[in-house]
């Protein structure tokens, strides 16, 4: 019985995904959760007293749901500068931005920026820096996170030298002459830069907590804006659990986050008890979170054949040994964990991996993960489905990267990249990830990009064979990623009992042109009922 008056929502086309039947005309909902989908007249006759929304021509989908981003990080990024090749375009303004930074900064404070893309705007280096802003340390992250450049007055707090040895899993770039050129590569960026990631010595400093609450607020907001009700942070440390609370206390969690605990973590959350499935519909621990290999658009993930034209096979992170050690606690414990792989040869070990923990303790039902999971051929797929392992493909990497990636991996590799079309006619669980501030954020360019695989800047095409409908795309922005974070009873539909987070788009992305699919505005999001975004 409904104690609540409810209230119909009514547009002209409504995408429930609800399963057999029509889709529906109408929906009601009340206490957060859609309790009716039907006809405008079959609902109004059940809930006489209830008031219409009608959104015209408008279509109602399922809330977005990115199955594996970066909102804590994000919220660091967005208090400093936007180095991306929106912002900047070329190597003159994105160091003209870096010294202009510098002047707004106080004297001895760090100077930071993000998304820096070498591809499109060029490569700089530790003397660029050092010329243009020789006072202040200076860190820019490149955008696929997993490898930054420095000043030489960084390297000095930082600790490191000429004399200084690679960190495991990491690497200090040098010149040619043998000098450190400033580029933090892997490990050697996130031991000094990610809270999340632990490390003793010196390190980046992070925002104090009182910016940080307002970087959070801010990124929501523009997440809502792009129509999306739920997100996975794919890599969390106790301080980031902190900043979401306070975001929650604050009346500023207008999005439902999963949660990812760093496996450097891990330990904290055993002795509290804590595990996969804590927390609750608003901000909940999904599992845990663990590394082996680098990035696609850095070209560091660990391949079993080189990038295009070099002998350079990509970088592990973390040692094989590690690995197993870490999956197979996790696993005993009944958590699920997701690790980084982007590389074949990444995937193979994972799965190596995940098979020893269930031979030697078989958990039925516990499902683990593979973030990323780039690089894929018959033979990974198989495995995964043996394990029935989920699958967290980068969704918007093939539009933004476009023929790049050809370049970098061979036009062989990249029709195995990123593959929607294997992974789903395999009959596996696919989530959508923008990996983001890696890739796009707005699950709209996601569903361009797996719908059309062509890069939005170049026209190239990436993999053209791995195309999906835009149906099943939107099914991986919504069913999928529920699944992928153990929500799938109550996200992803628009069914009773659901819960009542939708998007209102200006156009169906079903009957879209699918080069168009991008640009269709987001009206409303929606989340539990309640208005978290107007256009």
């Amino acid at each position: 019985m409904i104690d609540t008056i409810p209230t119909i929502f009514r547009a002209a086309s409504i995408v429930a995904q609800a399963g057999s039947g029509p889709e529906p005309e109408a929906m009601a909902v009340a206490d957060e959760l859609v309790v009716a989908i039907g006809t405008v007249p079959e609902l109004t006759d059940r809930f006489p007293d209830a008031p219409v929304v009608d959104f015209g021509e408008a279509t109602i989908v399922p809330g977005f749901n990115d199955g594996h981003a970066h909102i804590a990080m994000t919220a660091e990024d967005i208090l400093h500068s936007d180095l991306s090749y929106d912002a900047v375009k070329t190597m003159d303004e994105l160091l003209t931005a870096v010294t202009e930074a510098a002047r707004e900064t106080p004297d001895g404070e760090w100077v930071r920026g993000s998304r820096f893309d070498d591809q499109k705007t060029g490569m700089f280096t530790r003397d660029d820096l050092d010329r243009v802003v020789p006072g202040h340390p200076v860190l820019v992250t490149h955008v696929a996170g997993h490898w930054g450049v420095v000043n030489s007055k960084a390297l000095e707090l930082l600790g490191i030298d000429e004399s200084s040895e690679d960190p495991p899993g990491g690497q200090y770039d040098r010149y040619p002459d043998g000098r450190l050129n400033g580029r933090l590569v892997e490990r050697a960026l996130m031991n000094v830069s990610l809270p999340a990631t632990a490390h003793e010595g010196p390190g980046v400093p992070a925002s104090s907590f009182a910016d940080l609450q307002r970087g959070v607020a801010k990124v929501i907001r523009r997440w809502n804006a792009a129509g999306l009700t739920s997100v996975c942070d794919a890599l969390v440390g106790p301080d980031d659990v902190r900043m979401f609370s306070a975001a929650r206390h604050a009346g500023n969690l207008t999005m439902r986050i999963g949660m990812l605990l760093s496996i450097d973590h891990y330990d904290k959350a055993v002795q509290l008890g804590v595990g996969s499935g804590f927390g609750d519909d608003y901000l909940r621990l999904v599992g845990v979170k663990a590394f082996l290999d680098g990035a696609i658009g850095g070209r560091t993930c660990l391949l079993s054949e080189p990038f295009t034209g070099t002998d350079y096979r990509g970088l592990q992170t973390t040692s094989t040994d590690d690995l197993n050690r870490n999956v197979a606690r996790v696993h005993a414990d009944g958590n699920r964990i997701g690790v980084h792989a982007n590389g074949d040869e990444a995937i193979r070990l994972v799965l190596d991996a995940f098979e020893t923990a269930q031979r030697e303790m078989p958990r039925p039902g516990l499902r683990h993960r593979i973030e990323h999971c780039s690089v894929i051929d018959d033979e990974i797929v198989a495995r995964m489905k043996a394990l029935d392992a989920i699958a967290v493909p980068f969704a918007g990497y093939a539009a933004y990267h476009g023929g790049a990636l050809n370049g970098w991996y061979g036009e062989e590799r990249t029709s195995r990249m990123f593959a929607h079309r294997t992974l789903l006619d395999a009959g596996l669980t696919v989530a959508a990830s923008s990996d983001y501030p890696c890739g796009p954020f707005q699950p709209l360019v996601g569903m361009q990009s797996m719908v059309t695989r062509t890069g939005m800047d170049d026209g190239a095409v990436v993999g053209g064979n791995q195309r999906i409908s835009a149906a099943e795309a939107l099914k991986v922005f919504t069913i999928g990623s529920a699944d992928a974070s153990g929500d799938a009873a109550v996200k992803g539909r628009l069914a009773p009992g659901y819960l009542a987070d939708f998007t209102v788009l200006g156009e169906n992305p079903l009957e879209a042109d699918p080069m168009g699919i991008a640009d269709i505005d987001v009206e409303a999001t929606y989340v539990g009922g309640t208005v978290v975004h107007e256009r």
